[in-house]
């Protein structure tokens, strides 16, 4: 990322109406979640305190967002039997809910005739895009900006036809 790139954080509080969020992957190889997502997988245990070390940070820029009237959205496409990472998610996304965002998975075979971007995304007030870049095992690979209008269309219809057709996280169950 190159030092005239804006943050996250800096998108976010930046964003006057929408966030969406769109992820496609099966398992992300974040390195900030090495830690939590071995202790789960050794104990069944995530930590799902909003108030927590590892979530306060995001909880409060979750919930600022959505105190000023921004609409915080994610949608997941998720393959079934989903991975033990889908499941660490899963668990954790309790706390995504309480801070505030909307929260939905999409089975992978009910997505089959959606066109999609080839990245992971964030779409701010449907016109700013923060492209994710992963490695191939999931590994953190970069952040790209751009709000070229024709790509932030294809976000916008795409995480949309995927919204519609996804079942909300109090719903939703792991297969």
């Amino acid at each position: 990322m190159s030092s005239s790139e804006p943050t996250f954080p800096e998108l976010l509080t930046a964003c006057k109406r929408s966030a969406v969020h769109l992820e496609m992957r099966d398992q992300y190889g974040v390195s900030d979640e090495t830690d939590g997502f071995s202790a789960w997988l050794r104990t069944g245990q995530r930590d799902t305190d909003p108030e927590s070390e590892s979530w306060a940070s995001w909880v409060g820029l979750i919930s600022q967002a959505v105190a000023r009237g921004v609409t915080v959205r994610r949608a997941r496409i998720v393959s079934e039997p989903v991975t033990d990472y889908i499941r660490y998610e899963h668990a954790g996304t309790v706390v995504n809910v309480a801070a505030g965002e909307q929260v939905r998975w999409l089975p992978r075979r009910r997505a089959s005739d959606i066109a999609l971007p080839g990245n992971d995304f964030w779409l701010f007030d449907e016109r700013l895009i923060r492209w994710n870049h992963f490695t191939g095992s999931g590994a953190w690979a970069g952040q790209e900006i751009t709000d070229e209008p024709a790509a932030a269309e294809l976000c916008a219809v795409a995480f949309e036809a995927v919204w519609a057709r996804a079942v909300p996280h109090d719903q939703y169950e792991i297969r």
